[in-house]
């Protein structure tokens, strides 16, 4: 029997298609949100749980930062999915009889172009997948989804015309979250270290816990604050750098963090996805 790996969204998704890039052996597991997805992951019973992270046109996803932290899970690879988006419509359908087309908002906003071209006005629905498989169920000539191949292949919906997005260089990054970390993983290429931290409220702190990495030789290649529970006064700290934490240069750095943060919390160790470059 195959192992499991759980995501948000409907059957057809592009964190559905992370899957399979990432874990083609897997058996996909839908869930209704990303709590779902991390609380299946975290009792087991799921063996991993793939997550959205950021996007190159929307930046991150907020929903991650918050709920990954806490959740005791570690990340233990990434991925990288260019965002293609088709116009699917009924079988018989054809691009001219489009009248409408269903999707996420944040969809609907990457192919105003092409809507706008052939006049087809937008609806929003609840997600990707979800808008296909609505679409399959009514059966209308008239309306179209936009979502990604898969989808379309999995809801029996013909492809009426194939990247259409705006920005063609459109891709979302994707995590591999699992219960357990193994530090002793070293990939053929770079290796990725993503750590949380909170600085000690002294003056010029951030500016001194960084320098470590800076003395050391090592790239930082992500850097986010974000607020603490409800107050002001409270920010973490979410970055990636280049290194395991076993390498000298980057065992250097993270002792000198040490020194100027109240927490750190390593979330993962894994190799570099060749979809950074």
């Amino acid at each position: 029997m195959a192992e499991r790996i759980a995501f948000q969204g409907e059957l057809g998704a592009y964190s559905h298609q992370a899957c399979r890039q990432a874990r083609p052996d897997m058996e996909p597991v839908p869930c209704r949100t990303f709590e779902d997805a991390i609380e299946m992951c975290r009792t087991g019973e799921v063996a991993l749980a793939m997550l959205p992270v950021e996007n190159s046109t929307y930046g991150r996803v907020p929903d991650i930062h918050a709920l990954l932290p806490g959740s005791g899970l570690r990340i233990v690879d990434e991925t990288f999915v260019r965002v293609h988006i088709s116009l699917l419509g009924v079988p018989g359908a054809k691009l001219s009889d489009i009248r409408q087309a269903m999707s996420h908002m944040v969809l609907l906003g990457q192919c105003r172009g092409f809507l706008r071209e052939h006049g087809i006005s937008p609806v929003t629905g609840a997600d990707t997948a979800g808008s296909a498989l609505q679409v399959a169920r009514e059966g209308d000539k008239t309306m179209g989804a936009l979502a990604s191949e898969l989808a379309g292949e999995i809801y029996g919906l013909d492809v009426l015309a194939s990247e259409i997005e705006d920005n063609k260089t459109n891709t979302t990054r994707f995590l591999v979250i699992s219960p357990r970390i193994d530090l002793t993983r070293r990939g053929s290429g770079k290796m990725i270290t993503t750590f949380t931290f909170r600085v000690r409220n002294i003056p010029a702190a951030l500016y001194k816990a960084l320098g470590g990495f800076a003395t050391n030789g090592v790239n930082m290649t992500k850097l986010e604050s974000y607020m603490v529970g409800d107050s002001f006064m409270a920010t973490e700290f979410y970055a990636d750098i280049e290194g395991h934490p076993e390498d000298a240069n980057v065992a250097l750095a993270l002792e000198e963090l040490r020194y100027f943060t109240t927490s750190l919390d390593i979330l993962g160790v894994y190799p570099q996805d060749r979809g950074r470059g």
